[in-house]
């Protein structure tokens, strides 16, 4: 069938209409007074026809610099790593694309066991005991995370380090509105969370202390040292957003004794996709199991003693009272989760470490080579696939001359931390090979004299 869709004609609208017993569109708005009602044209192109919309939509899409074409050293949340040919071809599938909430386990059991298997990973990188069933991305993870610390602690001041993503704190200080949180920003010193500052601040008051491993700039936050801190407070949740592959190498921050850890599992399976959509993870304890969000996927066996899979904690309010509810999230975002799910099954525990070793490998012979040719690296300590260039032109200016080049540049830190103007945040991940770093380094070399 050539049409991707059907073409609605005057007489099938004509039989809409008689079918509700209506003469004409006008008559569904009676309702709405004349005089608000919108008259004449919309500010519109005429409609087109199949054929030329997709000529059109082709040429406009083809003006992207896509990252099968361009070589990118983009990062700061959004990455290129490798995806498994097999994802594709699983979550093409029409049981799992057309899923929504498996209401029914009984003809869900497919999707039920593939959301019980990216828990189940997720809480073997983290360290952690329990992790839900996905939800939207990292950064609303970790402003849930930071409402469930509240919460539970009873108290209003979270200290949210700077050196968590810009975003994410964006989304941290939308969702402190609500509840009425004091969200105290502490400075980076180097990159670095500055400890000094996070233990003035730290009080009787504060519900949790908010750091990302690896964070923002790259670098490798001393979370041990952090928890030192705050074992002072007590009371205080320790909530860490972490990058879920680096996780396959770094010590997971279930083991320094994080209370709630977050994350977006964009590394797995999911393309860059100009930015969404992505899907988050959230792993918590025991101890607050049913203060998570979304719902968590159990494990079970039928009346005959076979394994099945069923949700067995659905804590948003779409499921139970509103005032006992945890959190409004009224979806998941399954069909990532299966894709993140089939990378990492893909990929396999001995890949994924060796995947994440190539990622600190690659970044470091970058900042080798970026040193050599003169630049001064900001990044100075234990870092994963992020490091931090500064230039002496603009980012912006720079990245457009790179552009031409077929090279997609680093993130312009001037966007978020004005003070680090003239610095470009550079990704390395385990897909670029030598010879792009070297041109990277050469052409950045050239345009920034």
């Amino acid at each position: 069938m050539e049409f991707r869709y059907l073409p609605m004609t005057n007489e099938d609208k004509q039989d809409m209409l008689d079918t509700i017993g209506i003469p004409s569109t006008d008559a569904l708005f009676s309702d709405i007074p004349e005089k608000i009602r919108f008259q004449g044209d919309l500010n519109l192109k005429k409609p087109a026809n199949e054929q030329q919309l997709m000529k059109e939509l082709s040429s406009m899409a083809n003006k992207n610099a896509n990252l099968k074409q361009y070589s990118s050293f983009l990062g700061a949340g959004v990455y290129d790593h490798f995806i498994p040919s097999v994802v594709d071809h699983v979550i093409s599938r029409s049981e799992f694309y057309t899923a929504y909430t498996p209401y029914q386990p009984e003809i869900s059991q497919g999707e039920l066991q593939a959301i019980f298997e990216f828990q189940t990973m997720i809480s073997e990188l983290t360290g952690m005991p329990v992790a839900n069933s996905s939800m939207y991305d990292g950064g609303t993870s970790l402003a849930e995370a930071v409402n469930l610390s509240a919460a539970q602690t009873k108290k209003k001041k979270i200290l949210v380090s700077k050196a968590i993503h810009p975003e994410s704190r964006a989304v941290i200080e939308t969702y402190a509105k609500g509840p009425n949180l004091e969200i105290v920003e502490i400075d980076h010193q180097n990159g670095l969370t500055d400890l000094d500052q996070l233990e003035r601040e730290l009080d009787e008051n504060t519900a949790s202390v908010v750091i990302q491993y690896p964070n923002f700039f790259g670098q490798i936050e001393p979370l041990q040292q952090v928890k030192d801190l705050m074992d002072q407070q007590k009371k205080a949740m320790f909530i860490v957003s972490s990058n879920p592959l680096a996780l396959g190498y770094l010590t997971p921050p279930g083991e320094f004794g994080a209370d709630i850890v977050v994350g977006d599992t964009q590394v797995f399976g999911i393309p860059a996709q100009f930015g969404g959509p992505h899907c988050g993870y959230f792993a918590t304890t025991k101890k607050l199991m049913r203060k998570t969000p979304g719902r968590l996927v159990g494990q079970t066996t039928d009346e005959d003693g076979v394994r099945g899979f069923v949700l067995t904690l659905q804590a948003r309010e779409q499921h139970i009272r509103r005032d006992k509810a945890t959190s409004n999230i009224c979806s998941n975002q399954a069909l990532n989760a299966l894709a993140s799910s089939v990378a990492m099954t893909s990929i396999g525990k001995h890949g994924l470490k060796k995947m994440a070793a190539l990622n600190m490998q690659k970044a470091r012979y970058a900042k080798q080579k970026l040193e050599e040719a003169g630049f001064t690296v900001f990044t100075k300590g234990a870092f994963f696939n992020e490091l931090v260039v500064t230039l002496h032109k603009s980012v912006s200016e720079i990245n457009e001359q790179l552009l031409d080049q077929g090279i997609i540049g680093g993130y312009d830190l001037a966007f978020a931390y004005p003070e680090l103007k003239g610095h470009m945040l550079v990704a390395v991940t385990e897909i670029r090979t030598k010879e792009e770093i070297d041109a990277f380094v050469k052409e950045l070399g050239d345009i920034n004299g």
